[in-house]
């Protein structure tokens, strides 16, 4: 790769003229600014004090012995402390003419040989799908995409949260007020159970307003309730295996995952193996148990099990309720011990909202002191929460904006946008039905994807749909553009495979395209490394946007010299394919036609 050439030939003209190795870290090199020529620069204010030298005679210096010893510099300037280097136009067209119909271009080694193990989506089976859960599983799915794509072994799990406290109460509730099924009811089963958790939490805060008009305080009211006592009452039943409450836990998880699995379907995700809750929390309790029995953890009076992270600066953990029942942490401990067991990695990445921060601090520590020497492996992507011009989504209130009726109001808003626009007008119905479906989740994805993942997004579905700017469709259009043309090639006569493309000048705007177009395998690798899909998603704004430049400027078919229209046709290839495996690497399908 050009960093890697540039960087060697810096380091060795640093030590033929000053007969000392330079400080590795400030040997970063970066575009160069629009204003000034050359393809890439250096700044070397860092060394100056070192070498009791000025910005300008230091740059001078060292341009003047990179040119002289790398064939592939073709020249230099000097603007201040920056060194401006113009690469020769036999390196981009060797770049070109090797990597232009290369199927591999784009991917990495560095993974070679390691696994990664990487957690998304874990959603409860209290609750549909929602706006949430749409950035956690594009997210998952897209690092994971973006890891193999650097030649690692990736295995894509998901955790279903189908035990606890809060799927009692989706039962109690469906006893209670339900007695009826998904298709009885005419909605998805996610939907119905979801349903029953909200009217849980109304008639609950019911009963303790009533309790507190009785005099009782508020924390105490709630304790005092008698349908959380119910509730907690099933979760023992559930815990002690009897027969009616398993069975009806069992009828309404299976109506939830087929639920899940229509949204999964539609969003486009998939996993390679699902872990389930309920068959990792006695694994946790194991640990617990014999963490106990070693004397690492400790016992309360009352029967409660903790462990004692005060001397690492946290507090107390608890891992086990007195009446035996497991907390979060306590099956965390067992899914991660299963884990480590059946795939051994390198890598165990959680993709979590930053909410769960302190929750994964707890695991490794507890882990560690539970004699876990892989502990260190586990990484929490922490990710922002996604917010909505409206506020924050509450799922105990009912306000979450759900998976489903989301994705369906981008499909629709893709329909209206496209034919208003008249860009499916040449399309069968079937064909302008999947370009919808190809825009809506295309803009979808990339809004979310395109943010870094550490921050808090704001989402609004309304700036997504646009075919100018930053967004998915803008993308997906210039690709189609290309489609397009490549199609008239072939129409007009014209050999679009012509291996006479080769040119010896390369004019600048072609250039400027093959430059961005090599610094795919950079971003890649960065994306990679920083688990970060928004490095993708800004280059392919970036590759977009040149090309189009390219194309308002450049004649392609029309062009007369034979040469470099096939040249031209070559690189609108090139671009297209780019374009496809990038959006590819953020789940994003690139339409043929629009």
């Amino acid at each position: 790769m050009l960093d890697s050439i540039l960087k060697k030939a810096f380091v060795e003209a640093f030590q033929m003229l000053y007969q000392k190795q330079p400080d590795l870290q400030h040997v970063v090199f970066q575009k160069t600014r629009q204003e000034f020529e050359g393809d890439v620069t250096i700044v070397v204010f860092p060394f100056t004090k070192d070498l009791k030298k000025s910005p300008e005679m230091l740059a001078t210096e060292i341009g003047s012995k990179m040119v002289e010893i790398l064939p592939e510099l073709n020249r230099f300037n000097v603007v201040k402390g920056f060194l401006n280097l113009v690469i020769d136009d036999s390196y981009w067209l060797k770049f070109f003419t090797e990597m232009s119909d290369n199927s591999d271009f784009g991917t990495t080694k560095k993974g070679q040989g390691k696994r990664i193990v990487i957690e998304y989506s874990s959603p409860n089976t209290n609750k549909p799908l929602h706006l949430g859960h749409i950035r956690n599983n594009l997210l998952g799915y897209s690092v994971a995409e973006i890891l193999k794509a650097n030649g690692y072994e990736v295995v894509k799990v998901n955790l279903v949260n189908d035990r606890g406290i809060h799927i009692c109460k989706s039962m109690l509730a469906w006893q209670k007020w339900g007695q009826v099924a998904p298709e009885q009811a005419g909605i998805k089963g996610d939907k119905l159970v979801g349903e029953m958790y909200v009217r849980f939490d109304k008639e609950l805060k019911l009963q303790v307003a009533d309790l507190v008009d009785q005099g009782f305080a508020a924390d105490e009211a709630a304790k005092r309730a008698p349908l959380m006592a119910e509730a907690q009452e099933m979760l023992r039943q559930w815990e002690a295996g009897e027969h009616e409450t398993k069975k009806l836990w069992e009828t309404m998880n299976g109506w939830v995952y087929e639920g899940f699995d229509q949204t999964y379907e539609k969003m486009g995700v998939d996993f390679d193996h699902i872990y389930y809750e309920s068959q990792t929390y006695l694994l946790g309790k194991e640990l617990v148990l014999k963490g106990l029995e070693d004397g690492i953890l400790y016992q309360k009076e009352g029967g409660s099990i903790w462990c004692d992270l005060t001397a690492d600066g946290l507090d107390e953990k608890l891992l086990m309720r007195a009446d035996g029942t497991s907390v979060y942490m306590t099956q965390d401990l067992g899914t991660a011990q299963l884990r480590m067991d059946e795939y051994p990695s390198e890598k165990m990445i959680y993709v979590v909202g930053n909410e769960q921060n302190y929750h994964f601090d707890v695991l490794k520590l507890v882990l560690k002191k539970l004699g876990r020497s892989w502990a260190d492996a586990i990484e929490h992507l922490s990710y922002g929460m996604v917010e909505l011009p409206a506020g924050k989504m509450k799922s105990r209130e009912g306000t979450v904006v759900d998976a489903d009726d989301l994705m369906n109001e981008m499909i629709e808003t893709a329909r209206q946008t496209t034919t208003e626009l008249g860009k499916s007008t040449d399309l069968e119905a079937d064909e302008a039905d999947k370009l919808f479906y190809q825009i809506g989740m295309g803009a979808l994805k990339y809004f979310i994807l395109k943010v870094d993942p550490k921050k808090t997004m704001l989402f609004n579905p309304a700036e997504s749909i646009d075919f100018n700017g930053n967004t998915g469709p803008f993308v997906q259009y210039t690709h189609a553009r290309i489609r397009s043309i490549l199609r008239k090639a072939i129409e007009s006569g014209i050999n679009t495979d012509d291996s006479s493309f080769i040119i010896k000048q390369l004019p600048f705007k072609e250039k400027s395209l093959i430059r961005l177009l090599s610094q795919f395998p950079v971003v890649l690798a960065q994306s990679g490394e920083n688990r970060s899909p928004a490095l993708i998603a800004n280059y392919m704004y970036e590759l977009a946007k040149e090309f189009n430049q390219f194309y308002q400027t450049e004649p392609i078919l029309k062009e007369e010299n034979l040469k470099l229209r096939a040249f031209r046709i070559h690189l609108c290839s090139f671009v297209a394919f780019t374009l496809r495996k990038a959006g590819g690497l953020l789940g994003m399908q690139m339409p043929e036609k629009m």
